[in-house]
């Protein structure tokens, strides 16, 4: 692999997803997990998915509006929800799928497409869920 532009770093203390708490090596990002009460927690704090989801979401916007840039392609309102849930598995465990919903406007539908899928093309979440974890991606214009 090629040298890293970035090393982010955090750790999760305490009884991890189970009330525990996650903090990022700067303090920036300090927050108390607790398990959501569709799962059988209490809910009332945040979870691993949400944060994955609210990473992957700003990452895959970041993405998209690179992608526009270089084609010259103005995205002025644009959002992504990305939506990231659990499922139990026949072993016991438990497995990830994704929905990652962009929304444009000021472009048409098959330039909004062509940028959501050149945006999954180069987002690193995008890269590495990749074949791991089914991942569906849409484009609505607004």
């Amino acid at each position: 692999m090629s040298k890293p532009l970035y090393l982010g770093i955090a750790t999760s203390t305490g009884d991890g997803r189970a009330g525990g708490q996650a903090r990022s090596d700067d303090g920036l990002l300090d927050v108390t997990l607790a398990i959501p009460k569709e799962m059988g927690g209490p809910g009332g704090a945040t979870n691993p998915e949400q944060l994955f989801a609210a990473g992957w979401a700003s990452c895959f916007h970041s993405a998209l509006k690179a992608v526009a840039a270089q084609r010259k392609t103005a995205v002025t309102d644009s959002a992504v929800v990305a939506e990231v849930q659990v499922h139990p598995t026949p072993e016991g465990g438990f497995t990830l799928s994704a929905a990652l919903h962009v929304e444009l406007s000021d472009v048409d539908q098959a330039t909004a497409d062509e940028l959501v899928e050149a945006a999954h093309a180069i987002c690193p979440y995008s890269n590495a869920t990749r074949g791991n974890i089914p991942v569906t991606v849409e484009a609505t214009v607004a």
